[in-house]
C-alpha cells in the first residue's frame, strides 16, 4: 500500500465513506474496509480522525450541512410559494443512494437518527412556510407531503421522473383543497 497521509485529505476519507455506506452499508464504515477501498493503509485515516466514531460524525455532519444546503438552494431559489412546493416536493421524492443509506443507517446509530431527524425538522418547515405562504396553514399537510415524497424513494425501481411526477400530482391535489 502506498502512503497517502500528505495526499489523501479528510475530504477525501469522508467522500469515500458515502460511498460505502451507499453501497455497502454502515459496516464499512471503518479503518481497514475504508483503506482497502482507497488503497492506501489505515494509517492515513488515523491521520485525520481520532477514532471511527469520529469519522463517522464527521460523516454525518458533512451529509447534513449539504442536505440543508441544498433544501435551502431549491427554497431560496424561487420566488413562487406554489412553485418552492412543487420543487422541494420532487426533490425529497428523489433522493440519491447516499441520503437513503443515512436514513437506513439512522434505525440503528442514534448520531445517524439524530441528523435525519434535524434535516427532517428543517424541510418540514421549509414545506409548510411554502405551504403558509400559499394559504394552506395545517401542519399536517407538510407531514403528509413530505412523508410522501420520502416515501417515493422506497418504491421499487421507479424512475425518479416517475417519482416526481407523483408527488407533483399530489401537491396539486393538496393545492385543489384550499
Amino acid at each position: 500500500m502506498q502512503r497517502a497521509s500528505s495526499r489523501l485529505g479528510p475530504k477525501d476519507w469522508l467522500k469515500a465513506g458515502a460511498k460505502a455506506l451507499a453501497s455497502d452499508g454502515p459496516d464499512a464504515l471503518k479503518a481497514e474496509p475504508l483503506a482497502v477501498r482507497l488503497k492506501v493503509s489505515k494509517g492515513s485515516f488515523y491521520w485525520h480522525f481520532r477514532d471511527v466514531p469520529a469519522f463517522q460524525k464527521s460523516l454525518l455532519e458533512e451529509w447534513e450541512v449539504n442536505a440543508l444546503t441544498q433544501s435551502g438552494n431549491a427554497r431560496g431559489a424561487m420566488e413562487n410559494p406554489v412553485t418552492t412546493l412543487r420543487s422541494l416536493a420532487q426533490a425529497f421524492a428523489t433522493l440519491d443512494k447516499f441520503e437513503l443509506a443515512v436514513r437506513s443507517w439512522a434505525n440503528s446509530h442514534k448520531g445517524a437518527r439524530r441528523s435525519v431527524e434535524r434535516v427532517d425538522a428543517t424541510r418540514l418547515g421549509f414545506l409548510q412556510d411554502a405551504l403558509t405562504e400559499i394559504g394552506i396553514e395545517n401542519p399536517e399537510m407538510s407531514q403528509i407531503i413530505y412523508a410522501a415524497a420520502i416515501g417515493m424513494n422506497g418504491i421499487g425501481k421507479q424512475a425518479p421522473k416517475d417519482s416526481a411526477a407523483a408527488i407533483g400530482s399530489l401537491v396539486d391535489l393538496v393545492l385543489a383543497l384550499r
